[in-house]
């Protein structure tokens, strides 16, 4: 299978969920949880009674929080998203609750967030992703030091990764207006598993090329590349399959708790399975063919390194 052949089409694709997925972060943006922003969020459970959603919202509205966010969990169980407020004021909303359904509510459990925390926490895991794509790029250069230009398989491999992200982050917008679905805390530590996942995926199919060409070293370029991503790809489309399997099962039946956390772990296999095999690929036979400009140097060339002597 030509898989580099469809190099050409493949660009195309991701460039425009990329730019789609940036335009997203912008119009709507991210449904930030109080992680991000400051804000307070309670649980309310009902015995007796369920509800509607719109019912709990109309009677937090009435207390006098418009820009309440109600998700239902449940089994008369809601989670409500507000401004951040004092302790005493929740019993106000409690009285307008009971007023409106008839019920009195139960409180689960209430956070508090405040605004320094909310940056430190935003800043933390900016810094978080940050760091780790270096490492990424480190560990790479190192691992494939055997090969001339190996910061090309560095900066291919973080190319993916953000791609991956990207697109994460724009399908995580769409599903903040169309579910409410928030990033979190949990959703950066989905993000970080997704780069550890796309990398893993990714170096599988570059280690075989290093193997290949060493091999082979007067084949072709991207005869090499085809031929390892063939080689290779039974291996990523089943850990892909298997893995999304158990994601997806888990995700229908394991409740409501661990569901964004899934949703990013689902999106990434999907688009991380993607990208190893056809962004990060195509990108390095695009360098080495010189189509990304002659500035970026010269073409990749694998050498066995000779044994030091005294």
């Amino acid at each position: 299978m030509d898989i580099i052949g469809k190099g050409r089409v493949v660009g195309y694709i991701s460039a425009v969920l990329v730019v789609i997925s940036v335009v997203l972060l912008f119009a709507p943006g991210l449904n930030l949880g109080i992680d991000f922003k400051s804000g307070t969020t309670f649980t309310y459970a009902f015995e007796g009674v369920t509800p509607e959603t719109e019912d709990v919202r109309e009677a937090v509205a009435s207390a006098g929080h418009d820009e309440a966010v109600v998700q239902g969990l449940g089994d008369g169980e809601f989670l409500i998203r507000i401004e951040e407020i004092e302790d005493g004021k929740i019993t106000e909303i409690n009285a307008a609750v009971e007023d409106r359904i008839g019920a009195a509510p139960t409180v689960l459990d209430t956070t508090t967030v405040g605004k320094s925390v909310a940056d430190d926490t935003v800043r933390n895991a900016t810094s978080a992703v940050i760091i780790a794509a270096i490492f990424v790029m480190i560990y790479i250069v190192w691992a494939f030091r055997s090969v001339d230009n190996s910061y090309r398989f560095a900066i291919a491999a973080i190319v993916a990764l953000a791609h991956d992200v990207a697109i994460t982050l724009g399908v995580f917008a769409i599903l903040g207006q169309v579910m409410g679905v928030e990033v979190n805390a949990i959703f950066i530590v989905g993000i970080l598993t997704v780069i550890g996942y796309s990398v893993n995926d990714t170096i599988v199919i570059f280690d075989r090329l290093r193997e290949n060409s060493l091999i082979a070293p007067n084949r072709p370029f991207r005869s090499t590349v085809n031929i390892s991503i063939n080689e290779t790809i039974t291996r990523s489309l089943a850990t892909s399959v298997t893995t999304a399997t158990v994601i997806l099962a888990m995700l229908l039946f394991g409740g409501p708790t661990l569901r964004d956390f899934l949703i990013v772990l689902l999106t990434g296999v999907i688009v991380g399975s993607y990208s190893s095999i056809f962004v990060a690929s195509n990108l390095l036979v695009a360098w080495n063919s010189g189509t990304l400009g002659k500035v970026l140097g010269a073409p990749i060339r694998m050498v066995r390194r000779q044994p030091e002597t005294a």
